[in-house]
């Protein structure tokens, strides 16, 4: 009974941080699966992640999608070829040892987290996204699947700095657009997993059933923060700090 109730909680927890910033699906997971619902192998957990993260992320794009914050052009572009990406990334980061595949990770953040800070700005003008910026989308999303893929992530914390890098896009619709590549991304590593039994159904549905109403909240929490220039990016770069030194001195010592 307590084991369900802190799934539910935790997946509260995946769904506001998907709604709000548009990432720490997996990066919230694993670890809670990993360190508080206490799943012992560390691909079990990526798997188990996968799932929940991928449902959360189509769900929590609901309320981005009806006040506008989807870029649909720009969003399936990317989701498209980073699914591919995310299939062969996901079939080599099952051959790596799970701890130094999170510790490697944590790294991976810490860099993004530091760019994110680098360009503290909304965004763009919102003319986007111009026919000529479709291969950079194309090929960065090719690069965020591939990464997300590999490391058993849904890759908000790639995709966001991705499709703003790659098209102009202010934070608030890349981070509404990234729930289509999130959900995308996830959904190819999930399968992958869950083809080798790397993948606990029963969690997987709790952390779901507890992340609609985190999502919902965190999606209203996004649009205020949204008119208050270069919140986002701080929130955004934080929460992908504070994780990132938490997975390294977790994972290292392992």
């Amino acid at each position: 009974m307590l084991a369900d109730l802190l799934a539910l909680a935790c997946g509260s927890l995946v769904g506001f941080s998907l709604a709000l910033i548009g990432g720490g699906g997996s990066i919230l997971a694993t670890p809670m699966l990993l360190y508080v619902v206490s799943l012992r192998d560390p691909h079990l957990a990526i798997g188990t992640s996968a799932v929940a993260v991928a449902a959360n992320a189509f769900i929590n794009l609901v309320p981005h999608a009806r006040v506008g914050h989807v870029r649909w052009p720009a969003a399936l572009t990317f989701a498209a070829t980073g699914v591919l990406g995310a299939f062969a990334g996901s079939t080599l980061g099952k051959r790596v040892d799970g701890h130094h595949l999170l510790a490697l990770f944590a790294v991976l953040m810490l860099v993004v987290a530091t760019l994110m800070l680098r360009g503290r700005r909304n965004g763009g003008d919102g003319n986007y996204p111009k026919p000529r910026l479709f291969p950079r989308l194309a090929a960065t999303g090719f690069g965020a699947g591939t990464l997300s893929g590999f490391f058993g992530i849904g890759g908000g914390f790639l995709i966001v700095p991705g499709l703003i890098f790659a098209s102009g896009m202010e934070i608030i619709a890349a981070i509404g657009s990234s729930l289509v590549a999130v959900g995308a991304f996830a959904s190819t590593t999930a399968i992958n997993y869950a083809a080798s039994g790397l993948v606990e159904w029963r969690v997987a549905g709790l952390f779901v059933a507890g992340g609609i109403g985190g999502g919902w909240l965190g999606a209203r929490l996004a649009q205020r923060l949204a008119r208050t220039r270069g919140a986002l990016n701080l929130v955004f770069a934080f929460a992908v700090i504070a994780v990132a030194v938490y997975m390294l001195a977790r994972n290292l010592g392992a």
